[in-house]
């Protein structure tokens, strides 16, 4: 079969940095074809080259039959090309039927009712239960891409490039996304999916192809390889144990909450040991992360108490939180994690400036050390401290939210989500790290969506439905099954 798109030796260059080195892949005509491969890799410069958003600086794109040396967004999106990008575009005043057909005329004067019939026979197609007249600002998280996907499938689309659609979704909605991408593909629509899932690679993909370094490795079909060659080939190099454990073992308890409410969340209490690391499971809509807030100080409380090292302590504004000794690392690394317009140095300085400061005036000599130490330690990959951290691939944006933590000298540290959207081998690093601070005696809550993570990395588990925990886990008693009763508070 002819393929639908052909790159050949596409290379593109960054001052410093070759994003894309000589890369060449073909895509046939409806397949889910997956791109896998680290942060940095190159995949999202791959993506911008297909849809136009970069030029590359040598190379051939041939898409049905024709060829480019370059693409446009108007030529890709003329021709049948979209994109579903990590983050979200959407216009959240707007309603969910103008965001599917923004771009689009119904005659001299705007026709809700056409666009709103126009999303809701979307909707009705792919069973999703979205009101098409609600505002966008209104929805979940896993709403909101799912109105991404919709509005992405709505125009006239040969080739679907889906970049880490699954990252914001629940277990359940993953499953009814898959059908939206095997209905897709019936209808011969060829299908680009990122994920650094790897179950998903195995459930939903014909093809994979890994990238490294901004170079081509292999292209294998799903059935023929193993999730042990694919991670072989994305990093360049074994990695010993999935889940990695701490060595020391805590029996003190380091930090406790008595009766928390607020935020949508009621009467919680639990305790966490010294160097523990403690899951929070549950559904979209539990409560995790909204409990996340209210112990840092995020959200007011409406009552409780906490306590840590036997003495308590009150959080009233994240300030309070940190000089306390309690982090977060965000959900949201963009929006709620960093500064991405700020450089890594000043990131990490942010959260410890007074203990940096002399006289009213910053220690830029302690700043430089502090930065240079968390930097090696989380081996960030960057050319310099003075790199915005937009401009860093998303692992290396999430070490510098933790290294912002650490360096305030954080006793307890809430990972919220800490893995999202990142490769397998930065997710490694992530899981080491964590249990390098457990053994120092650090206390970690982690709120993790992701089944294998969450029995993999946790000592102990908390699961959440509605605002309340519903059920504890010991290790000996995981399991999936106990784990979803309970967060369907059935």
């Amino acid at each position: 079969m002819e393929p639908i798109l052909s790159l050949r030796h596409i290379t593109k260059l960054y001052p410093g940095v070759v994003a894309l080195n000589d890369f060449s892949v073909e895509f046939i005509p409806g397949e889910v074809h997956a791109l896998l491969g680290e942060n940095g890799a190159g995949k999202s410069t791959l993506i911008k080259v297909i849809s136009g958003a970069i030029a590359p600086e040598k190379g051939e794109i041939e898409f049905k039959g024709k060829k480019y040396g370059k693409m446009t967004p108007a030529i890709s999106r003329g021709e049948g090309i979209e994109v579903i990008y990590q983050e979200f575009n959407l216009v959240d005043t707007l309603s969910v039927a103008e965001n599917i057909c923004m771009g689009e005329q119904y005659g001299r004067f705007v026709n809700f009712k056409r666009m709103e019939e126009k999303a809701a026979g979307i909707f009705t197609k792919f069973k999703i239960d979205i009101n098409p007249k609600v505002a966008v600002e209104s929805l979940s998280t896993a709403h909101k891409q799912i109105v991404e996907i919709s509005k992405a499938i709505s125009k006239k689309c040969d080739l679907l490039i889906m970049d880490e659609p699954s990252a914001p979704l629940t277990v359940n909605e993953v499953d009814a996304m898959f059908d939206i991408v095997r209905a897709l593909k019936a209808q011969g629509i060829t299908i680009i999916y990122i994920s650094h899932r790897m179950d998903e690679i195995f459930t939903i993909a014909d093809r994979v192809t890994v990238m490294r370094d901004g170079g081509f490795v292999k292209t294998l079909y799903v059935k023929d390889t193993d999730r042990e060659e694919l991670i072989r080939l994305m990093v360049g190099r074994e990695l010993s144990g999935v889940y990695p454990a701490p060595e020391k073992v805590f029996e003190e308890e380091l930090f406790r909450v008595e009766d928390m409410s607020g935020n949508g969340d009621k009467d919680i209490s639990f305790s966490l040991r010294k160097g523990e690391i403690l899951g929070l499971a549950g559904l979209v809509g539990a409560g995790r992360t909204e409990l996340a807030r209210l112990i840092y100080g995020a959200d007011k409380a409406e009552g409780g108490r906490m306590y840590l090292e036997g003495k308590e302590i009150f959080v009233k504004s994240t300030s309070d939180a940190i000089r306390n000794g309690i982090g977060l690392i965000p959900e949201d690394r963009k929006q709620q994690g960093c500064f991405l317009e700020q450089s890594i140095e000043w990131n990490i300085a942010f959260n410890n400036i007074r203990n940096m400061s002399k006289s009213g005036f910053v220690d830029r000599k302690k700043v430089k050390e502090t930065s240079e130490k968390y930097c090696e330690i989380l081996r960030v990959k960057t050319p310099s401290l003075n790199q915005l951290v937009k401009n860093l691939s998303g692992g290396n944006q999430q070490k510098v939210v933790i290294a912002k933590t650490l360096a305030a000298k954080s006793k307890v540290i809430i990972f919220d989500e800490p893995t999202r959207g990142i490769d397998v081998g930065a997710k490694h690093e992530i899981y080491e790290l964590m249990c390098s601070l457990a053994d120092e005696g650090i206390g970690i809550i982690m709120i993790s969506s992701d089944m294998e993570e969450l029995l993999g990395m946790s000592q102990r588990i908390l699961v959440m439905a509605e605002g309340k925990i519903m059920g504890e886990l010991e290790k000996e008693k995981f399991s999936q099954e106990t784990i979803l009763k309970y967060a369907s508070n059935c």
